[in-house]
């Protein structure tokens, strides 16, 4: 039975994980994608290229804010270790979180500021990176090495439950359907919001502000820092953190986990970032359609991530980490050939439901080995620090995560400017991100420095 600090750092998942689903993937994403690629229309655009314009957008705001990310990381980390004082920098950038997801309900489909809703959007993803990162940094205290993937399983699996509710709840209580304005239930959207204006949609930033405020209480209850607090030296924080990046010379497991982390993780962030539009620009799918892709992905997410703890406690996060990336290559290579016309160049009847189906089955792989490869990845990071020296690790690891991520991202706009479509614009970058991911990968020790 996991101590109630333990159940307390798993609600920091539960509290975060709808700004991933709901805001990135499965309902802000796709909703950006509509009001852009019509503004863009309206400017003379075709819709192929408003399409690709409007994915290009997205995912260049992405960039931007993850690159500011990857500059930040390891120093305040490195500071946040030199202090032994990690809940002050979670406070701070929990309140971004709040106000960047909040400010999300501004973007109207009737004059579009596309620019602001980046800002805001990259404003609240800043803060929920940086404060999984301090989070992240109390896992080496908060259980032993043998049961480091069970807790690091377990809390993803309930952050992605958590997920499903805020997902079930805004589908079903606010996102309006374009075609008759009224949620998946049949109702309007609730508290009187304006389907026309597409308010119930766009409640889906207060929304997701509102929901961490309340589930972030307990992990602030009853999480504590252990340790003796010491005052903030910049100079001596930043010579260590010099002295970690020098010694990855030495350290082959730990400079080869942060290199094939950097690429593997690029290639999933993007592909989580850009499967609702892909449902909507591709295939047609509705926002309710990418919700219910949503509630089914995040479902298998829970389950497989669970599972894969355990996986990872008994056989180590090296097999898990394999595994799920292989999954990840092969869902690329669908979506590379399947269009609403034809099945790797087979034709399909009008009307098929088969896209659908294969698309429903690749959101069940893509939330399985998502889940467990993020979870695998942060239990092989803890065995290559130590709990004083944790968040300084952790955030040289988002550097790792971020100082590339214009690969996945850069890469899809570039390919689908190259190619002109979208299916082959987000398949072949990831494809050869995750392959030279599992490359570095065979450098890793099974299990980090602790073998």
């Amino acid at each position: 039975m996991a101590s109630k600090r333990i159940w307390g750092w798993y609600f920091f998942d539960w509290a975060s994980q709808p700004f991933s689903t709901l805001l990135l993937t499965f309902t802000f994403g796709p909703y950006f994608s509509e009001v852009a690629s019509a503004k863009f229309l309206g400017e003379g655009m075709d819709q192929v290229a408003a399409n690709a314009a409007a994915q290009t957008y997205w995912t260049t705001g992405q960039t931007i804010a993850g690159l500011l990310i990857a500059c930040l990381a390891p120093i305040l980390g490195a500071v946040a270790d030199g202090s032994g004082r990690r809940m002050p920098w979670i406070w701070a950038f929990s309140a971004l979180y709040v106000a960047g997801s909040w400010a999300l309900w501004f973007l109207s489909p009737v004059q579009p500021d596309l620019f602001m809703a980046m800002l805001w959007f990259g404003l609240g993803l800043i803060g929920m990176e940086f404060a999984t990162i301090f989070t992240n940094s109390l896992m080496p205290d908060l259980t032993g090495d043998a049961d480091m993937g069970k807790v690091s399983g377990a809390g993803s699996a309930w952050g992605y439950l958590g997920g499903i509710l805020a997902l079930i709840l805004m589908l079903t209580l606010f996102n309006e359907n374009g075609a008759t304005g009224t949620t998946l239930i049949g109702i309007p959207p609730i508290f009187g919001l304006d389907a026309a204006l597409r308010e119930g949609t766009r409640a889906v930033g207060p929304f997701t502000a509102i929901w961490f405020v309340i589930f972030m209480l307990p992990f602030f209850l009853w999480v504590r820092e252990g340790g003796r607090r010491k005052p903030v030296r910049l100079g001596q924080s930043l010579r260590n953190l010099w002295a970690l990046i020098g010694s990855l010379r030495k350290r082959q497991s730990l400079g080869a986990h942060l290199l094939s982390s950097m690429l593997y993780r690029d290639a999933l962030n993007a592909l989580y970032g850009i499967g609702g539009i892909y449902a909507s620009a591709v295939l047609g799918w509705s926002i309710t359609q990418i919700g219910i892709f949503g509630i089914i992905a995040a479902i298998s997410a829970a389950f497989f991530t669970w599972v894969g703890g355990l996986v990872d406690s008994a056989r180590g996060p090296k097999p898990v980490m394999v595994l799920s990336m292989w999954v990840l290559i092969a869902v690329c290579l669908v979506v590379a050939g399947m269009s609403r016309e034809a099945f790797f160049g087979l034709p399909l009847a009008a009307g098929s439901a088969l896209p659908d189906i294969v698309f429903y089955l690749c959101g069940c792989a893509i939330g399985a080995a998502g889940g467990t490869l993020q979870a695998a990845s942060r239990t092989m990071m803890v065995f290559h620090t130590t709990p004083d020296r944790a968040t300084e690790a952790f955030g040289l690891y988002a550097l790792s995560g971020k100082a590339t991520t214009y690969l996945g991202t850069l890469g899809i706009a570039l390919f689908t400017l190259i190619t002109g479509s979208q299916r082959l614009g987000i398949a072949i970058p990831l494809i050869v991100l995750f392959i030279l991911g599992m490359v570095f990968l065979a450098w890793v020790k099974p299990m980090g420095e602790r073998s």
